[in-house]
């Protein structure tokens, strides 16, 4: 049967339906998504790198995660809305490593900043007269906790890439997906893949629950500390901060889980399409507003910066 082997040169990504109808329809709300994304995590961004107020930890990781969330839509949701406007699915070989790539790196280093971001707020609600000790008497402490999660998700990913596209691909070139996902590549190689499945399995559960414990804990800790303080304000503000980071913490590890957590016998690459979507696009666009717009602080420098413009045009 080797002799019929070929060498695979690209890609065929099914895409998320066949439906014409649904084409421009979807072409226009995914549109929607991704400009939403954009505006809103490069928005905050700048809104934080220009206020001065905002040069704090929780910030650093804020400007992060949005940093990380449009490197993370942007390697897949512009290909999908080329797919839906000109119907071309086709990915070079190369083109889907690399979009496999920066999507698990990223996905990844996600995952670590959330946990990040729950260490940071344990030290601000639990340990405050040592917060500025701990998080901002230097830069360390911050820069070593990005650092980390970078390097952690970029070798992750260089792990499952070199994995992956080891494999000899000879059933077909027809990827089951919208985008350049592991397991329906690993569905294509006729080779035995148990070893890959066993190195995503191992990978993407260490990093889950790493970071579950993480934030767990950390949130735990919070929630003692709020059942002692003695101001009603204060436990509002925090209870209302803790349940906008866990809702968002629910929903990312909950598609994770379910996408990836599952033998390879019972994927129903369907459903997992569904799931995709979430965790590709709607989450990059949901960080911003569950994390920061309903902030006071974020709202009080787009105000500021706001005003200063309408003097700028109104000097000029």
């Amino acid at each position: 049967m080797m002799e019929n082997i070929s060498e695979v040169t690209e890609f065929i990504l099914v895409g998320l339906t066949d439906a014409l109808a649904l084409q421009v329809p979807l072409f226009l709300i995914f549109t929607v998504i991704y400009f939403i994304t954009l505006v809103g995590n490069l928005g905050m961004i700048v809104l934080i790198l220009l206020d001065s107020r905002l040069h704090t930890p929780m910030y650093f990781f804020l400007s992060n995660l949005s940093l990380v969330d449009c490197v993370y839509a942007s390697a897949v949701t512009p290909k999908v809305m080329v797919g839906f406007l000109t119907g071309g699915k086709i990915i070079s070989y190369n083109g889907c490593a690399a979009q496999m790539f920066f999507f698990a790196a990223f996905a990844a280093i996600e995952n670590f900043l959330l946990a990040s971001m729950a260490f940071d707020r344990h030290a601000a609600v639990c340990k405050p007269l040592h917060y500025t000790t701990t998080m901002t008497s230097t830069v360390t402490v911050c820069a070593l906790l990005v650092t980390g999660s970078y390097v952690c998700g970029l070798l992750q990913s260089s792990i499952h890439v070199a994995f992956t596209f080891h494999l000899p691909f000879c059933h077909s070139n027809v990827v089951n997906h919208f985008f350049c996902d592991i397991p329906p590549l690993l569905a294509l190689s006729c080779s035995d893949t148990y070893t890959n499945e066993i190195v995503l399995f191992t990978l993407t559960a260490c990093t889950i629950v790493f970071s579950l414990l993480v934030i767990l804990t950390s949130y735990l800790l919070i929630f003692i500390a709020i059942l002692r303080m003695h101001s009603a304000e204060g436990r509002k503000k925090a209870f209302s901060t803790c349940a906008s980071h866990l809702t968002t913490v629910s929903i990312l590890y909950g598609t994770i889980i379910f996408m990836y957590l599952q033998p390879s016998s019972s994927h129903s690459m369907d459903t997992d399409k569904m799931a995709s979507v979430f965790y590709t696009m709607i989450i990059p666009m949901l960080n911003p507003l569950v994390y920061s717009l309903r902030n006071k602080d974020v709202k009080n420098a787009f105000k500021k910066i706001v005003e200063e413009a309408k003097l700028s045009v109104g000097l000029n």
